[in-house]
């Protein structure tokens, strides 16, 4: 492998190491050469997350200039382009060794433009379409690196666990994505507890939920775990290798809305974290757990309609 190359899969594992904390100790679990390349789509996405993200006091305009210019390097790149870029050689390689659907790098650019633009979603379906591309498409790339006895049925658990981790991820951060001018659970959700943004920035502003907003957030659980079930029977599919690491990424992640549950759906008193003993536990524990067995369903007990 090239300088350059051995350079971008580093620069790739370190942004993971940096800011994706979960599935970087998830990530540990798998054989070494397959480590370097979830690195290299976790730095592609966490580089297009921090154009949009990171660079709030530029004009959109100069934000959306950014995003494309990246965009064009990448497209450039898989034509067979020379890229100058820190990250993308890593990607592109990886995407060459497995031949992954160029169209779900297509998708994921696609929601993170929206992200420049789009600061709320009237409908869940609304929803679901931006995180089918920042998301679901996720579950699909990282399908063929972990390997699966039969991908054709794995796939939709894949998208779905995609979901499951986007809309987790979503209900914890309600307060942080307050400050980015953004709401991600639905109008239609909020109207359904008589709610607008304006109580939940009240709602931040006291540092601390209410009841009609601990019902909001008790129902958008109850959505995730409906993802959460719906992926579940993909991880005994995967290779035999592979399935320690997407245990303990799905015990962890799942573990978000244990730890909301706790603090009774209330996001605003604290960000809803899962303790690093814990952390360890579940990775030790998916190490001993044999190949095949089935998962646990995360978060507070489930009606048997859901469950089953």
């Amino acid at each position: 492998m090239d300088t350059d190359l051995t350079a971008a899969y580093d620069r790739c594992r370190e942004l993971h190491r940096r800011h994706g904390r979960t599935y970087y100790l998830a990530t540990r679990l798998l054989p070494a050469w397959k480590r370097r390349h979830v690195h290299a789509l976790y730095g592609f996405t966490r580089y297009a997350d921090e154009i949009v993200d990171r660079t709030e006091e530029l004009p959109p305009a100069e934000r959306a200039a950014r995003l494309r210019e990246w965009s064009d390097r990448f497209v450039a790149g898989l034509h067979g382009a020379s890229v100058d870029d820190p990250l993308l050689p890593a990607v592109l390689h990886t995407i060459a060794v497995f031949d992954l659907d160029r169209d779900d790098f297509a998708s994921f650019l696609r929601s993170m433009a929206m992200d420049l633009t789009v600061m709320s979603y009237p409908t869940y379906d609304d929803l679901l379409d931006y995180m089918e591309g920042s998301a679901a498409v996720i579950g699909t790339m990282m399908l063929p690196i972990l390997g699966s006895s039969d991908p054709a049925a794995a796939r939709e658990p894949a998208r779905q666990l995609g979901f499951a981790f986007q809309l987790t991820n979503f209900i914890r951060d309600v307060s942080e994505d307050l400050d980015r001018g953004r709401t991600y659970l639905p109008d239609e959700d909020m109207a359904k507890f008589e709610l607008t943004r304006d109580d939940l920035l009240a709602a931040k502003a006291a540092g601390r939920t209410t009841p009609r907003i601990r019902e909001l957030i008790e129902y958008e659980v109850t959505r995730a775990q409906a993802h959460y079930v719906a992926a579940a029977p993909g991880i005994p599919l995967l290779d035999p290798a592979s399935q320690a690491c997407m245990r303990t990424a799905y015990a962890l992640y799942g573990g978000i809305l244990d730890e909301v549950a706790a603090q009774d759906y209330d996001v605003f008193v604290r960000r809803a974290l899962v303790p690093r003993r814990r952390r360890m536990a579940v990775a030790a524990r998916a190490l001993l757990t044999p190949s095949g067995t089935p998962v646990r369903v995360p978060g507070p007990a489930l009606e048997p309609a859901l469950a089953g």
